[in-house]
């Protein structure tokens, strides 16, 4: 098993609309999807979009029409739902999402089942043979740090998106995830909150990435979206890369795109930067499409942009 992601797994119900709603305003959509959805099962499909090796999912679903949804459609994008866990007394996540005309998008997550797993987290077992593992914090801290433990016991290669952000940016578990973690992968508003630092800029985006990097994160990826990224590898050079012109549409499930790219890059032994390169590729190529897991990019389309980008 080459990539274990555990995680986060929601039904996302996405409304298009032209403007976003303000409080107290009624906002009529010009249509609606019901797909897959969750920060953990993105990336486990993105993983699997783009590699030929088994991804394991570990998430957390309710014995309800829901899961049995879920389980469907990850079967359909062929990632392993062996580790599945059904909580009979609890609902499956869901995310209610509006997206605008310029792609921006608000979202209203109900944790359900995803908040339902114990301190101790999920059967270790489950990170046997795993090269890289992707964790997210939309499951609870204490299981995902225990988790994360499970995962650098078993040997494995931790990427940690800190999202949705911590508030407490002196907190002992999150100080704990960032000192496991191989590769922590805020956006802008995530650094910011982590870091208490203002990320408006270039300049503030590497602060950012410092600060974590000195916090005991062994490499820092900073998603700054149109603008690229900025990123401290783990001998402390930095670096930025800029972002791949596509015609985006929808920017949900971008990020977790990103981290299953980077993830496959590096099970295939790439290059820090060239994973990066990878990655962003695919993170740009996932914004054309609408929804979150489903547009995830194939493995032709990353290769035919990189290609494009290099040939300009």
């Amino acid at each position: 098993m080459s990539i274990t992601v555990f995680g986060s797994l929601n039904m996302d119900l996405t409304a298009y609309v032209a403007t976003l709603p303000r409080p107290g305003a009624t906002a009529h959509a010009q249509n609606y999807t019901i797909g897959l959805g969750g920060k953990g099962a993105n990336q486990a499909v993105a993983a699997q979009r783009l590699s030929e090796q088994p991804v394991r999912l570990v998430a957390a679903i309710g014995a309800d029409a829901f899961g049995i949804r879920a389980q469907e459609l990850l079967a359909g994008f062929k990632v392993s739902t062996e580790q599945l866990r059904i909580m009979p007394e609890e609902d499956t996540g869901i995310a209610l999402i509006h997206v605008d005309a310029n792609a921006q998008n608000t979202i209203t997550v109900v944790g359900g089942a995803n908040l339902a797993w114990p301190d101790e987290g999920p059967d270790p077992a489950v990170f046997r043979a795993t090269r890289i593992a992707l964790f997210q914090l939309e499951t609870p801290l204490p299981a995902t740090l225990a988790a994360m433990q499970q995962a650098r016991n078993a040997g494995a290669g931790i990427i940690l998106d800190p999202a949705p952000a911590p508030d407490q940016t002196g907190d002992a578990e999150i100080q704990s995830l960032l000192e496991l973690a191989d590769i922590v992968t805020p956006n802008e508003s995530e650094a910011e909150s982590l870091t208490g630092l203002t990320v408006a800029d270039r300049r503030g985006a590497l602060q950012a990435a410092h600060a974590l990097r000195a916090r005991g994160a062994a490499a820092v990826v900073v998603k700054r979206g149109v603008q690229g990224l900025v990123y401290v590898d783990k001998d402390w050079h930095e670096g930025e890369i800029s972002a791949f012109k596509v015609a985006t549409v929808d920017s949900v499930g971008a990020g977790d795109c990103f981290n299953g790219a980077l993830a496959v890059a590096l099970t295939e032994g790439r290059p820090f930067q060239e994973a990066l390169h990878f990655a962003a590729a695919a993170a740009a190529l996932s914004t054309e499409k609408p929804g979150a897991a489903a547009a995830a990019p194939e493995r032709t389309q990353v290769e035919s942009l990189l290609r494009k980008k290099l040939s300009v």
